[in-house]
């Protein structure tokens, strides 16, 4: 088309742009553009106004920009809980295999498989996820016993974790 007037693409290339709304330099002339490019045809506003020079969320004076420990605590719960499940079902998946290997492959091997998975999934699910629970709530009550948030309770968390686990006598 001459002139640059709405011509339309055929099949999915007009509806990607590719054969789109044609519109020429000589149809946006009247439009005032501040001296930038245009974005879209249909959305003509400066870039400037785009550009976020402040904080996006807005937090009660004085209030701490990263999350607190207990914060945390529910993420470092929640990802020892799935990566022991994962680590688990990895595990159980080798040890299946193994102990199966002089079976046919038949419902009873896959059973048997299976059963090793969801249980050796479930105990490392259960180890880590305790391991963590401990290990968070050791950190935020010492974080608040302290009044303060740095290395060094997360070293007395971790060590106290560590020495109530291994006092149960486990390995």
């Amino acid at each position: 088309m001459e002139g640059g007037g709405n011509s339309k693409g055929t099949g999915l290339s007009g509806l990607f742009g590719a054969g789109g709304a044609g519109y020429s330099h000589a149809d946006l002339a009247g439009v005032p553009l501040t001296g930038m490019s245009p974005l879209s045809p249909y959305l003509n506003l400066d870039p400037r106004y785009l550009v976020q020079d402040t904080d996006e969320f807005i937090l009660p004076t004085g209030a701490n920009k990263t999350r607190g420990r207990f914060e945390l605590a529910f993420f470092t719960i929640g990802g020892c809980c799935m990566t022991g499940a994962a680590f688990g079902a990895l595990n159980g998946l080798r040890l299946g295999l193994k102990e199966t290997q002089n079976m046919a492959w038949s419902k009873p091997r896959n059973v048997q498989i299976l059963n090793m998975v969801t249980r050796q999934g479930a105990l490392w699910a259960n180890t880590l996820g305790s391991l963590a629970l401990l290990y968070s709530a050791f950190g935020v009550i010492i974080e608040k016993t302290r009044g303060a948030e740095d290395d060094l309770n997360t070293i007395a968390a971790g060590t106290l974790t560590g020495m109530l686990y291994k006092s149960t006598g486990r390995v």
